[in-house]
Formats: structure tokens, C-alpha cells, sequence
């Protein structure tokens, strides 16, 4: 695959979450709790993806190879099951914006490992990339309107940073071995098991399915069927972003996967101005072009079989 259609992918995969991001809104404005919706999503997203390889004949690619069982499970409880509880434990204790600026810290986590670890050498335009990304997206969260922090929520934001480093070098390790369908068939299904166990099924609350929901900001007034919401939220807030962004990572490397991930913020607050009429101040706006300036300059010079030199 070519570098120009990684970069399209994962930029696609940011876009996608940040509309996921205002569609969910909706849904858990409608009274679905976080948790609820995480384990509908996963199983969802398990059972379309388990019907295509179903319907392609390829249901045997699911078999675990020699030694791949203990990084199929650690993928699905840590790059899959950890990121999405740990962000939603983190968002009940603190401001959103700042759940997302400590999660955001996965690629630094990623480019430390491979400094300090694996012993790569880090380019100086990576390094001055990564920190002018990450200074752009504390001012994009407006971080210091909510500095009371909540000291289990900020362990939570980084244990999540953490696992979404995980995912991405998981997800990377993963590719050389397996396609992205089969390898998020294992993930979805661990986490979807691992939440049947914590939230039976027979307790979901089925009637959000039948539920019109009302959209908020310019679409006040309007409504659309839960099961219509739902299924746009498990098919292109999930299948399909989550592919994008292990085939781009497969195609270039953890850590410029993840940088280019630094979007997501900032498109999810465009579409909240367009879509909910939030409003963005200038110092957000600026936060928004340091951003896209930090990810350039990160991305100036395209690692090769996923190091990065200088």
C-alpha cells in the first residue's frame, strides 16, 4: 500500500470517530449509559464483521497461529477492552477535554518505547512534531478551565494512554501476521465477552432500539429510531474506522499512526460548532493549526518498515 492511501486511511478513521463522537452523543442523551453503549458497539461490530468473513468463505483465517493466542487475547483486552472502559471511567471523573489531552499522550509513550527500549533513533522533526501536537491539543481542551483534577480519574487517562499505545503496537505486531478483519473479530469478541460477564444481556435496555431520539444543536426537533442511530454507530462509528487505522498502521508505523490520531480532538470539535452549535474560542482555533502544524512536521519525512530515523 502506498504511504499517500495509509495517510488518507487514517485520516478517514479520525473523521469517522469524531462523527461516531456526536452520533453517540445523541444516543446517550437518550439515556443509554457509556457502558451500554460500549458493549452494544463491540458486539455489534463482532457480529457484522464475524458475518462478512462468514459470507467470504474465511471463516478458518480465525484459527490462531503458533504462538499468536496470547497476543490475540492481550489485543482484545488491552488495546480494545482497557481503551474504551478506562476513557469512559476517566470522562465521569474529569473534563472531557482533559480525559482526551491524557490519552492523546500515547504517541510520546510509543516514541519513548522505541527510543529507550527498542533502541531506535528518534528524527528531531518527530520530536518537535509530537510536542507541538500535543501543546496544540492542551489548548484545543482548554485544559486550565477544569485544573481540579480527580486523582483517580488522571491514573485512569494514562492507564488509557497506555493501552492505546498498546493497541497501536499490538495492532502493528498483529498485521505481520494476520488481515485487520480477523484480528478485530478476536478483538471485539474478548471485549464483548469480558462486558456480557460484567453487564448480563438480560438486563440491556432493548427499548433504546424503538426509541426516537431526538437530535440536538442544528437538528433540534428532529428525530431518528434508535436501532437506525445504533447501527450507524456500529457500522461506520466502528467497523470501519477501526480497519483504517490498523491497515494504515500495517502500512506505516505505530507512532505516526497515532500522531495522525491527534486529529480526532480537533475534528470532534468542528463538528460540534457545525453540528451541536458549540462554539470554538480563538485560543482553540490557534490550539487547531498548531496541531495541524505539529502533525506535518511529525510526518515530514515517512519512516521506513515503521522506524524512525533521523
Amino acid at each position: 500500500m502506498s504511504h499517500r492511501r495509509a495517510y488518507l486511511l487514517l485520516f478517514s478513521a479520525a473523521l469517522l470517530y469524531s462523527i461516531n463522537g456526536i452520533v453517540s452523543k445523541w444516543v446517550m442523551e437518550a439515556g443509554l449509559t457509556p457502558w451500554r453503549l460500549t458493549e452494544i458497539r463491540t458486539t455489534g461490530s463482532l457480529l457484522a464483521l464475524f458475518l462478512y468473513l462468514g459470507v467470504k468463505g474465511r471463516i478458518h483465517l480465525l484459527r490462531p497461529g503458533k504462538g499468536e493466542l496470547g497476543l490475540l487475547a492481550l489485543f482484545g483486552v488491552v488495546g480494545i477492552a482497557a481503551v474504551q472502559s478506562f476513557y469512559f471511567f476517566s470522562i465521569l471523573r474529569l473534563h472531557v477535554s482533559i480525559a482526551l489531552i491524557i490519552e492523546f499522550t500515547a504517541p510520546i509513550w510509543i516514541v519513548l518505547y522505541l527510543r529507550f527500549v527498542k533502541k531506535v533513533q528518534i528524527s528531531n522533526s518527530m520530536w518537535l512534531g509530537l510536542v507541538a501536537a500535543f501543546l496544540g491539543l492542551i489548548l484545543v481542551g482548554e485544559v486550565w478551565k477544569g485544573l481540579t483534577l480527580n486523582g483517580l480519574g488522571v491514573i485512569s487517562s494514562f492507564i488509557d494512554a497506555l493501552s492505546l499505545a498498546a493497541y497501536f503496537v499490538l495492532g502493528r505486531a498483529l498485521g505481520k501476521r494476520r488481515s485487520t478483519d480477523t484480528m478485530l473479530v478476536w478483538g471485539f469478541g474478548i471485549t464483548a465477552l469480558l462486558y456480557s460477564v460484567v453487564q448480563p444481556w438480560w438486563s440491556f435496555p432493548f427499548h433504546i432500539f424503538k426509541a426516537r431520539i431526538n437530535l440536538n444543536g442544528h437538528f433540534a426537533g428532529h428525530h431518528l429510531p434508535g436501532w437506525l442511530l445504533i447501527t450507524f454507530i456500529i457500522l461506520i462509528g466502528t467497523v470501519l474506522p477501526y480497519l483504517c487505522v490498523l491497515t494504515g498502521v500495517n502500512a506505516l508505523s505505530p507512532q505516526v499512526a497515532s500522531i495522525i490520531g491527534m486529529l480526532e480532538p480537533v475534528l470532534a470539535g468542528i463538528f460540534g460548532w457545525v453540528l451541536l452549535k458549540e462554539t470554538f474560542t480563538t485560543i482553540q482555533l490557534i490550539g487547531a493549526a498548531i496541531v495541524l502544524a505539529g502533525i506535518f512536521i511529525a510526518n515530514e519525512k515517512i519512516p521506513d518498515g515503521g522506524s524512525v530515523g533521523g
